[in-house]
């Protein structure tokens, strides 16, 4: 599981998706479909793997009842990408648990009344139609989860911010947290050159 001083660390202290995707070795990305409903949230949290069946989503209630606070659930809703699978009340009992976040493969609906709860909603897109309840459903919570070309484990540290969604084992987030910042910090320095007139050719010697 990831460390406690990483798992509960201001979002403020950890580097953009951007930054800490080039110091991972640009691995760990989620699709670029996969967008913040308000491109003002952010989140970062263990990840909480839910798989559903396509246009169902009563495996994302079972999960609600499973996440501990601070938990980022991430839905993996397969080919049923044109669903809302999440809403108003998932949102708000949501919120109620202390779940950080929520990063869904398909679809939201009730998008402003989500950006006004202020729960970062990561989502491939707002979708009006409604899903099903199957019981007999073949869906997981907590079991691993594939999103594009990324793999999510339970407990896996999820980032998310305007520019997209990115996922770092509890090894990789150690290491890579501090080279982001490593990163940032030479790239400031780089923002001053170029600030002053210097040519990108130049800083980067090309």
């Amino acid at each position: 599981m990831i460390k406690t001083s990483v798992a509960k660390a201001a979002f403020r202290d950890i580097p953009s998706t951007a930054t800490l995707h080039e110091a991972v070795g640009r691995r760990g990305a989620l699709p670029s479909a996969i967008k913040p409903i308000d491109s003002g949230m952010r989140v970062v949290g263990p990840a909480l793997p839910v798989r559903c069946p396509p246009g169902d989503n009563l495996w994302i209630h079972r999960a609600l009842a499973e996440a501990a606070p601070g938990d980022v659930l991430v839905v993996a809703c397969g080919p049923g990408d044109e669903f809302g699978y999440w809403g108003e009340i998932m949102a708000t009992a949501a919120v109620a648990r202390g779940v950080a976040g929520l990063v869904i493969t398909g679809g939201v609906r009730d998008s402003l009344a989500l950006i006004d709860l202020g729960l970062p909603t990561f989502a491939g897109r707002i979708c009006i139609q409604g899903t099903g309840k199957d019981p007999a459903g073949n869906g997981a919570v907590g079991e691993p989860v594939r999103v594009g070309a990324a793999h999510i484990r339970k407990g896996d540290l999820i980032v998310g911010d305007a520019d997209g969604v990115l996922v770092l084992t509890p090894e990789e987030a150690e290491w890579v947290i501090p080279a982001g910042r490593d990163r940032d910090s030479r790239e400031a320095s780089i923002l001053e050159q170029v600030r002053a007139g210097a040519l990108t050719l130049d800083v980067y010697n090309l």
